[in-house]
């Protein structure tokens, strides 16, 4: 039988998981509650947003412009407080959406993220949103089920 204490601090990688979850229930204030007051995020190479009043702003607009957020995680490695994620991020805006493949590195300390950075390819994002809103435009082109119009010769 082991003695040793066990620990009740959650992992880096749990912090970050819970924390992608709370993003995916479009959830700011569950999310806030995984970020440290001096948080460093960015989207490379877009500007980094610094401090947790930057954050909160960016998270409050994708929650209210946002109607969907889902992150597939395919792989997360910890090394000590460095969270590596591979995973395909999914955006959507009411019946628009986008997929495409995202890195990032979380930094956590005392439970808290420090940094998130989010690399991925610009080109494949532009091309996966050009390829959601022609979804949205093939989908409204559609008939509607039992919406028959009649022909004059009808």
């Amino acid at each position: 039988m082991s003695t040793e204490p066990t620990s009740t601090e959650p992992t880096s990688t749990e912090v970050v998981t819970a924390f992608l979850s709370a993003l995916e229930d479009l959830d700011v204030d569950r999310a806030l509650t995984y970020a440290d007051p001096k948080i460093v995020y960015q989207n490379v190479p877009l500007p980094p947003a610094r401090g947790i009043e930057a954050f909160e702003r960016q998270m409050r607009t994708m929650a209210r412009y946002g109607t969907g957020f889902e992150a597939r995680v395919h792989r997360i490695a910890e090394n000590g407080g460095t969270v590596l994620t591979e995973r395909t991020d999914v955006l959507a805006v009411n019946s628009w959406r986008t997929e495409f493949w995202v890195c990032g590195t979380f930094e956590v300390h005392d439970g808290k993220i420090t940094l998130w950075r989010d690399y991925f390819d610009w080109t494949t994002v532009i091309a996966a949103s050009a390829k959601g809103l022609f979804d949205v435009a093939l989908t409204a082109l559609r008939p509607k089920p039992g919406n028959t119009e009649k022909t004059a010769n009808s």
